[in-house]
Order: structure tokens, then C-alpha cells, then sequence
């Protein structure tokens, strides 16, 4: 019994064996308390969360039960190894350090918590009226506002912690001023860019999905960001492009043009008289009148040239928005050709007459 007494009261790193079991056990409970939690939370709370109506509590519950178990553990560890909670002692400057871990630690949990609980009532509320809305605008900036919101959360969390930990704030953010403006002067491209995305959301100059030229590069827009745009080629190439871009050059939105204007120019013979090239005329028109893609106001065929060697013809007219532009033209195309066969229209191609003379 001596030597069992004995044994508990050896003292090793400033603490006694009892004191360490002590300890040790805290922090095993710790564990098998937070485990049955995580064990309840998804066996019961769960299933009964799932019977509501609403979906909140299922979030709330999926959001908040990770940072709620490990508070769990960390509040039995602190007791365990905390001096000033009737844990383990060490020397004054160790204590000191462990005290101010778990309040670093502590507050940082709890920033987790509101961080997750901020998000949960963001995807239940904000989502689905973003969702249920016409514009594209609010479905690109609401991926920026969750992030946004939840690295406030996360900042000043970390502030009120290192301000518990007796840590000078104040002079930490002076540094950090004088650090962010030299920061910020290297990286004035990377500013130019985020201030460009800005105004693409503001001005909405294209959207997603729109299909826009500049500076030579033809595609479709993939993805909007704070920082860059990715634009898909139509050869299928992706495209980065800073989004200072946009802001310095003229962008051409091909989606919104209200119809595809085609200019076809048709050269018949010189030997076309005057009423078969107004019969050719007849013939596009009617080809026109005929066609249901086209914009029959906004069309004109005119006899307009005498060429080198043709009687010159411009053929325009508009394909409505949202056509397959390729196929109507191949159609329109292959009709023109059809039908001036038929009236024996011939089309013109390079030709020279040489007239030679003999010398006596």
C-alpha cells in the first residue's frame, strides 16, 4: 500500500503520476464524450431533423455538429492541462503559453460555429431566392458574398482571439497596414483585375454562356471571377484573360445581336440580260419569302456592280437570334443554286479575252 501510495506521488516534469492519470483521463473522456455526441448527432438528431418540414434545421445540424464535438473535446483537454482550470502545472512561462493555446484555440472553434452557421442560413434562405431569379448577375456574386461573409467571420475571429491571448492588436494591424500598402503597390495588376471583375458584374457587358470577341480572341464565356475570365474558343481552347481587360478594350457580344446579318455577293455572265438578272432578283426574294428563319423586313437584294467580269448582285439578309446560323446559310446557299441552275442564271468566273493583232 506504501509503495502504491508511493508511486502515485512521484513526481515527474512537475506533476505528479496521479495528477498525469488525472490528466490522461480527462482527456480520454474528452474523446468517448465527443464520439458518443457525433455518435447521437448522425443516429437520431439527424433522422429526427429529417422529418420537418423545413430544411434549416437539417443544415444547422450537418453544419454545426463537427465544431460542437470538437468544443466538446477541447473544453475536457483544457481542464486536463490548464494550471488555472486544477490541471497539470508546469513551469509559470509554459503555463502561460498552454493558457493562451486554448484561448487561441476556444475562440477559433466558436468562429468555426458562427462561420458554419452564417453559411447554413446563406444556402437556406439567399440560394434559392438567387436561384429562382432571372438575372445571372446575383448567381455570380453569391459564390463572392459566401466567401466574403465567411473570411470577415474568420478575420475578426482570429483578431478577438490573438487580443484574448494578450497580444497587442493594435500594433499587429499597424504592421499589417504598412505591410498591406507595400503589398498592395506590388500587386496593383492583381488590384486592376479584381476592380475590372467588379465593373463586369456592375455593367454586365456579356454573361455566362454569351458568346463575345476582343482582342482576337472569338468564344464563349465559361466562367466570370473576381480576378480572371475563362472564355472557350471556338477552335476549344480555354482562354485566362485578366479581367483588367475588358475594362481597357471594347468587347463585341455576339449573343446579343438581334439577328445574324449574311451578305452574299453573286456574279452572273456579261451575257445575263437586263430581264434575267431581274429574274434572278425575283428568285432570291422569293427564296427569302419563303424561309421562316429569316427577317423578311430587313432584307434587300439589289443589282449593284458591273465587275471585271460579272454583273455584280448583293444578296443580304438577317437570321433570327437563336438559329443554327451554318445550317440556314448552307440551305439558303443551296437553294440560290438550285433554282438559278433551273432558270439557266450562269455565274460568272474570272475570265480575259485577248484580241491579237498581226503586224504586216
Amino acid at each position: 500500500m506504501v509503495l502504491l501510495t508511493s508511486f502515485w506521488s512521484k513526481k515527474f516534469y512537475h506533476n505528479t503520476v496521479q495528477e498525469w492519470a488525472i490528466a490522461l483521463g480527462l482527456i480520454l473522456a474528452g474523446i468517448v464524450v465527443a464520439k458518443i455526441l457525433y455518435w447521437i448527432s448522425g443516429r437520431f438528431i439527424k433522422s429526427m431533423t429529417a422529418k420537418t418540414k423545413s430544411k434549416l434545421d437539417d443544415i444547422l445540424v450537418d453544419k454545426l455538429e463537427e465544431p460542437v464535438v470538437f468544443g466538446v473535446g477541447l473544453i475536457f483537454t483544457w481542464y486536463a492541462l490548464s494550471a488555472h482550470q486544477g490541471g497539470l502545472h508546469f513551469t509559470d512561462s509554459a503555463d502561460e503559453v498552454i493558457e493562451k493555446l486554448f484561448h487561441i484555440l476556444i475562440v477559433i472553434n466558436i468562429t468555426w460555429l458562427l462561420a458554419r452557421t452564417m453559411d447554413s442560413l446563406i444556402e437556406e434562405y439567399l440560394v434559392p431566392l438567387v436561384e429562382k431569379s432571372d438575372s445571372d448577375l446575383d448567381d455570380q456574386i453569391m459564390p463572392i458574398v459566401r466567401k466574403g461573409v465567411r473570411s470577415i467571420i474568420w478575420i475578426l475571429g482570429i483578431i478577438v482571439a490573438l487580443n484574448n491571448a494578450g497580444y497587442n492588436v493594435g500594433a499587429l494591424l499597424a504592421g499589417l497596414g504598412i505591410g498591406g500598402l507595400a503589398l498592395a503597390l506590388a500587386a496593383q495588376d492583381t488590384v486592376k483585375n479584381i476592380f475590372g471583375g467588379i465593373m463586369i458584374f456592375v455593367d454586365k457587358p456579356f454573361r455566362m454562356k454569351d458568346r463575345i470577341n476582343i482582342i482576337g480572341y472569338d468564344g464563349i464565356i465559361e466562367e466570370i471571377g473576381l480576378r480572371s475570365t475563362r472564355l472557350r474558343k471556338l477552335d476549344g481552347r480555354l482562354v485566362t484573360i485578366p479581367n483588367s481587360t475588358f475594362s481597357e478594350n471594347s468587347v463585341e457580344n455576339i449573343s446579343a445581336e438581334p439577328a445574324r446579318k449574311v451578305t452574299l455577293k453573286l456574279g452572273l455572265i456579261y451575257d445575263t440580260s437586263p430581264e434575267e438578272i431581274e429574274k434572278a432578283i425575283g428568285i432570291l426574294h422569293t427564296i427569302l419569302d419563303e424561309n421562316q428563319d429569316v427577317l423578311t423586313k430587313d432584307t434587300w437584294t439589289l443589282f449593284d456592280t458591273y465587275g471585271d467580269f460579272a454583273l455584280g448582285i448583293n444578296y443580304v439578309y438577317h437570321i433570327r437570334k437563336g438559329q443554327d446560323i451554318p445550317t440556314i446559310q448552307t440551305k439558303i446557299n443551296l437553294e440560290v443554286l438550285r433554282r438559278f441552275n433551273e432558270a439557266g442564271l450562269e455565274f460568272a468566273f474570272p475570265t480575259q479575252t485577248i484580241f491579237k493583232k498581226e503586224l504586216k
